[in-house]
């Protein structure tokens, strides 16, 4: 028995209350169940001065900042990650009191069964909550601009090229007069949002200065701020991880594989870990593959990789790419060497695809 546990609890969140299923830890039967607001009060009256317990919860919108609540108050927390937990999704009878019961017992058995997840910080959370607001201030700006050339172009009209930063600006140099009254007040709001960005990225290049390892990751051709500061936030701590290697299969960008007898099939990726920063890797990923990424060690395999793997190999080779830079980040900012690009010292011709 693990010293001082004498009760396991699976806890189901729920965005206003949260489920939770009691099972004694020497025999397994449930000796209490029952709701509790999913709010910090509500959690705190009902386990501060309960004796300390293995309280079992599910990676979701509320368990990082449970997990550190209950953690604060004695108990041990396991975060299982919810998609690993299929067992309890695929149940006959799926309610909030099943759910409890299995994690209740399933953390009692085994807790390896859960894989457990590490949450974050308080103060990566809010950092990340920096570059997420970000990126969803971008969302709607493309949403809009979009939104302004498809009207445009309805009414037998084409605006220029223009980036995003510039367009409400220029845009209306272009508009057609008839459009004028109706698209002009999504320009002004297009203008609002890229002035809002501007100060995000501010904030974003404050944040950068006080991890300096986003510096040292920085010298990857690909990876800016954002891709740097969400990599540093997202492993906060690389030395816990063993190897670099680890790192990709930590962020999901390793294949399943279906192996069955004789058969020995590589499936799509595993989207284990934070969806954000695979997302950002990926695009990286495109960079350094794309016209304008330099001539680099990196590029090279990715370019080889794509040119000999078929319908399916720029696929391949991007997340492959991106599954490389994620070990190649790692190293930089555990051994704190200068990246070079090309070890080599003899020029090589990059691969076409």
């Amino acid at each position: 028995m693990t010293k001082g546990i004498t009760a396991i609890v699976g806890l189901d969140l729920g965005d206003r209350f949260s489920q939770y299923s009691i099972a004694d830890y020497a025999s397994g039967g449930i000796v209490e169940e029952g709701k509790v607001m999913t709010r910090p009060e509500s959690l705190r009256s009902r386990f501060a001065d309960a004796p300390p317990m293995r309280i079992v919860i599910e990676t979701g919108t509320h368990s990082a900042w449970i997990a550190r609540l209950l953690r604060g108050l004695g108990h041990e927390v396991l975060v299982a990650d919810a998609r690993r937990l299929r067992f309890i999704y695929m149940s006959d009878r799926k309610d909030d009191e099943i759910d409890a019961r299995m994690l209740a017992k399933v953390g009692r058995l085994d807790p390896s069964l859960l894989h457990p997840v590490r949450t974050h910080s308080p103060e990566a959370d809010r950092g990340l909550a920096v570059v997420r607001s970000r990126d969803i201030l971008v969302r709607a700006r493309t949403k809009l601009v979009n939104s302004v050339r498809g009207q445009v172009k309805k009414m037998g009209y084409r605006l220029p090229g223009l980036s995003a930063e510039a367009f409400a600006r220029k845009a209306r140099l272009h508009l057609p007069d008839e459009l004028r009254p109706v698209l002009e007040p999504i320009l002004d709001v297009i203008a609002e949002l890229t002035a809002k960005v501007r100060e995000y990225d501010a904030r974003i290049d404050a944040l950068c200065s006080a991890h300096p390892e986003t510096e040292r990751l920085r010298q990857v051709a690909g990876v800016g701020p954002v891709t740097a500061l969400v990599f540093a936030l997202v492993i906060e701590d690389p030395h816990r991880f063993a190897k670099s290697r680890e790192v990709g299969p930590f962020l999901g960008l390793t294949p399943r594989r279906d192996a069955s007898g004789t058969i020995d099939r590589q499936l799509g990726i595993t989207h284990a870990g934070d969806n954000h920063l695979r997302w950002l890797l990926v695009s990286s990923a495109h960079y350094v593959l794309g016209p304008f990424g330099p001539d680099t060690e990196l590029r090279r395999w990715g370019l080889s990789l794509a040119a000999r793997g078929g319908a399916n190999g720029k696929k391949r080779a991007v997340v492959g790419v991106a599954r490389r830079l994620a070990v190649l980040l790692h190293r930089l900012w555990v051994s704190g060497e200068t990246y070079r690009p090309l070890r080599s010292a003899v020029p090589q011709e990059a691969v076409a695809v």
